[in-house]
């Protein structure tokens, strides 16, 4: 690798060839103001558009000013980025986009976590010196997942980054010219309107509040107030590893008990555990593949609990609607189960409970409201919020999460193994059945419950897992794009998988749209993996089909896996959807 010279504010480095003057200028400790840089080198994305000009530094030898993120150090290059010409260059832009931004900061959802908010605090803007006409679009509030302002809208282009370049969605692009230039759907059609999956990875990297959650903290706030309404909650496995880094916690702190504490003290009639509903999903899922290994059915059968990833091939792949699994996912089943078999044993008529999920994904919310996963008018899962609104309601509350005492779930719905924690990570819903699918198909049974080849944060990774006479291929993506490119190969027949499984988000849920920020970090991604894997190892019990509490429910109310009455209330279909 060739190194290069410079000289930045007085200090001599040598750096890579091609490296820019931003990472070449972090080498040494000096730190250049952005905006719209927004760097996934791990996932092979970074975003240089170059567009907010907050970045600018001086170059010797240069008249006009450059931006550090994109301008790429030659040999001998001097780069000065603290001069006056520079910080006020900084500033003038900073200025500029505040001249037409809404003024209503301390009511803003990105309130404190705004990238133009901190900017303007660290240049010292104390005025807005151009007054004007300011844009005027309005919100987009269309779907059940995500909003979007487009009047805070910086024109940064990370959103579009990552929905074209990392989703391969397509959804987002400039739109219009000028002063009135935003980014959104072609036409600015409401995103409803669109073939947006609803993942929420243009919301995880929005640096201001162009693009926020729905937030539904205020319908969980009347529903545990009314006195008629019976309210459950479910925490998904992918919140315990995250939601401490809201309270101050390090990245992959378990806080479990802490969690079901803080439920209980908000009043939860039940407080329940998702990865419950993801032993029930893992026996449902085992089954079904080896009913179709056995019995010549459609091959590669691919995992279908994330719904960003369902919508996505709704859209882009309706041919191949016959291949994913018809499994519901966690959120639902366990939704259906609390108003039927827990209806039943708490003698509680179902219409008087209220079903809420603490999630890590956007989409969930969009899926409690499908009409394939509802009955009639009635949804089974009546609220979704994400870790980010679950952390504000306890902030709301006055509740010292970290000096919480840990408690446990309920019972009935809230026994869970090992094999349920990891299924918020990438690799683990297909580690998850193979424990249960290879017991069941051999008879023996597995001592060694780690598959680690499973394991990783590669894109795309495969892997073969022996049992008995078959040896059963595997393959595992995260991020749509890369979903794409297994999808592509099934249409073309080069598909030699038995089983795929997809995630939407980086990493999996541990990436949900709907978790504490992590700017790109993708140690933050590791170490919050890290601690699923070490929850599931400290689990006495590691294999789905171990759960006592779901062995009753099939004794007592479902009957067999994959049976009559399992896949009536477990089982789903699928719809093709226009590509838009």
């Amino acid at each position: 690798m060739e190194l290069v010279n410079v000289q930045i504010n007085g200090s001599h480095l040598q750096v890579p060839q091609g490296t820019t003057i931003l990472d070449a200028a972090g080498k040494c400790g000096v730190k250049i103001p952005t905006l719209c840089h927004l760097n996934l080198k791990d996932l092979g994305i970074v975003n240089q558009a170059a567009s907010c000009r907050v970045c600018m530094v001086e170059v010797a030898g240069r008249h006009t000013l450059v931006p550090s993120c994109a301008e790429k150090v030659t040999e001998g290059m001097v780069v000065t980025t603290d001069s006056l010409r520079a910080i006020s260059a900084r500033r003038m832009s900073v200025e500029l986009l505040l001249s037409n931004h809404p003024q209503d900061c301390l009511t803003c959802a990105k309130n404190m976590d705004c990238r133009l908010q901190r900017l303007a605090q660290e240049l010292g803007v104390r005025d807005i010196k151009w007054k004007g006409a300011r844009m005027n679009y309005a919100k987009d509030q269309s779907s059940h997942s995500l909003v979007k302002d487009p009047n805070k809208c910086v024109m940064c282009r990370c959103c579009e980054t990552v929905c074209n370049d990392v989703q391969t969605c397509g959804i987002l692009s400039a739109v219009n010219r000028g002063f009135d230039a935003i980014v959104g759907p072609a036409f600015n059609l409401p995103m409803s309107e669109t073939s947006c999956t609803f993942c929420g990875q243009c919301v995880a990297v929005c640096p201001t509040a162009a693009l926020t959650e729905v937030n539904n903290s205020g319908l969980v706030w009347s529903a545990l107030s009314n006195p008629n309404r019976h309210v459950v909650v479910q925490v998904a496995p992918a919140i315990r590893v995250s939601i401490g880094e809201l309270f101050g916690m390090a990245p992959g702190e378990v806080s479990t008990g802490k969690i079901v504490a803080a439920l209980k003290k908000m009043g939860f009639k039940g407080v329940f555990d998702t990865n419950f509903a993801a032993d029930l999903t893992i026996m449902e899922e085992a089954a079904e593949l080896m009913h179709r290994i056995q019995n010549g059915g459609t091959l590669p059968m691919l995992t279908s609990c994330c719904p960003a990833w369902v919508k996505f091939f709704e859209h882009q792949f309706p041919d191949l609607l016959d291949i994913p699994s018809t499994c519901t996912s966690p959120q639902t089943m366990f939704g259906v189960i609390a108003k039927t078999y827990y209806a039943q044993k708490k003698n509680i008529d179902p219409n008087d409970i209220t079903v809420v999920s603490i999630m890590p994904c956007l989409a969930k919310k969009a899926e409690a409201k499908r009409e394939e996963l509802t009955k009639g008018t009635e949804s089974y899962v009546d609220i979704v919020i994400t870790t980010r609104e679950f952390a504000q309601m306890m902030k709301e509350a006055g509740i010292d999460f970290a000096g919480l005492k840990d408690d446990d779930f309920d019972s009935l719905m809230g026994e869970s193994t090992g094999a349920s924690a990891i299924f918020g990570t990438t690799g683990g819903v297909i580690e998850a059945a193979v424990r249960t699918a290879y017991e069941w198909m051999t008879g023996e049974t597995l001592e060694n419950v780690e598959f680690t080849n499973l394991r990783g944060l590669e894109g795309i990774r495969e892997a073969a897992v022996s049992m008995g006479d078959m040896e059963l291929k595997i393959g595992i993506a995260h991020e749509l794009g890369n979903a794409r490119k297994l999808l592509e190969d099934i249409r073309a027949g080069k598909s030699h998988y038995h089983a795929i499984e997809i995630m939407a988000c980086p990493g999996g849920c541990i990436g949900g749209g709907g978790q504490p920020y992590h700017h790109g970090d993708m140690e933050v991604i590791k170490k919050r993996q890290e601690a699923l894997y070490r929850e599931d190892k400290g689990k006495k019990k590691r294999k789905s089909h171990e759960n006592q509490e779901v062995m009753r429910l099939y004794k007592a109310f479902l009957g067999e896996p994959n049976g009559k009455k399992a896949h009536e209330l477990l089982h789903t279909y699928y719809v093709p959807r226009e590509r838009i």
